[in-house]
């Protein structure tokens, strides 16, 4: 791997879900600080991290932040990108105190019918030659 996972905030998310491709343009939108850099699931970078932190794909196929060496899925990875997110966002982060069981409940809902209600790509989003430097190929 050609990145240190100790030096950047990296979010993987997946690459042909609508949704997914238009909350990763809403976070850069909104990383004033430049805290994170994306990966598709698909992606061989995206496998080679699932693998390092023996993160089911089955378990979640669409969102996970790795951040200081730790992983965080569903949820959980979910607010923690929004501590760091300008403007009011962070604010967000008070849901943490909700019951993972809850929360991950929501997001499961979400995330069964995220093709159903935002559609699919046929291949992995090609980030525009401005965006290029937030993502790891």
């Amino acid at each position: 791997m050609s990145y240190k996972t100790n030096d950047t905030a990296i979010i993987l998310f997946d690459g042909v879900c609508n949704f997914c491709n238009a909350s990763v343009n809403f976070i850069i939108a909104h990383d004033k600080k430049n805290h994170f850099k994306f990966a598709a699931i698909q992606s061989k970078t995206g496998e080679e991290l699932l693998k390092k932190y023996n993160i089911d794909e089955s378990i979640t196929d669409s969102a996970v932040l790795i951040e200081n060496n730790k992983s965080y899925i569903k949820s959980t990875a979910v607010l923690r990108i929004t501590k760091h997110l300008n403007g009011l966002y962070p604010l967000l982060y008070i849901f943490i105190i909700i019951p993972t069981f809850i929360r991950d409940g929501v997001y499961d809902f979400i995330s069964r019918n995220r093709y159903k209600w935002f559609g699919k790509k046929e291949s992995c989003m090609i980030p525009t030659e401005e965006m290029k430097s937030k993502f790891i190929f």
